[in-house]
């Protein structure tokens, strides 16, 4: 009986986990802001919460900051989206057409993405010239803060837009590589 409790043990496996060295050179400089602007957004929420629940006073001008970093980190975030190849597409066609022609597709929908991005750089700017002085509703600073973090989002789309097309222009990309 004991020989056999004693072969037991033996044959127990010890379980052994190695954590991964950690790489955040991964992270572009998009990512770091969105996260910047998000926990921004968190400290604000915590805020809001905090002062109306707890004390039973809230601050008016919580709701709107939330607001303005909410925009602020999907603007900024959707960069990331990009430079990932992460947008909205239908890859039916990619599927389903030669090699060839998914490739020109591809490269297709890449330069209508730059220009989309580089139109949104330039309307955007010229929105922020027309409203000129305009004033946030409840906090007395200019609404051409929100709108320059929407800018400066579409500049990094833009970019990112352009690395992307490039990217694929030399390299063998058909439409699906990537899928």
């Amino acid at each position: 009986m004991q020989k056999k409790k004693i072969r037991q043990a033996e044959d127990i496996k010890v379980f052994h986990v190695e954590d991964n060295d950690v790489d955040l050179s991964q992270y572009g400089i998009e990512s770091w802001i969105a996260v910047f602007f998000f926990w921004i957004l968190g400290a604000t929420v915590f805020y809001q919460f905090f002062t109306r629940y707890v004390l039973n006073d809230s601050a008016a001008w919580t709701e709107e900051i939330a607001r303005y970093l909410l925009i602020a980190s999907v603007f900024v975030g959707m960069a990331i989206a990009v430079v990932k190849h992460d947008h909205i597409r239908v890859d039916f066609f990619y599927r389903f057409l030669p090699a060839k022609a998914s490739r020109v597709l591809a490269l297709t929908v890449d330069v209508i993405n730059s220009a989309f991005y580089l139109a949104c750089v330039w309307l955007t700017w010229l929105l922020m010239e027309k409203l000129g002085n305009y004033q946030m509703t409840i906090v007395d600073l200019p609404m051409n803060i929100v709108y320059g973090v929407c800018w400066g989002g579409f500049i990094l789309c833009a970019f990112r837009s352009l690395q992307v097309a490039w990217r694929h222009w030399n390299s063998t990309y058909s439409g699906v590589d990537e899928l």
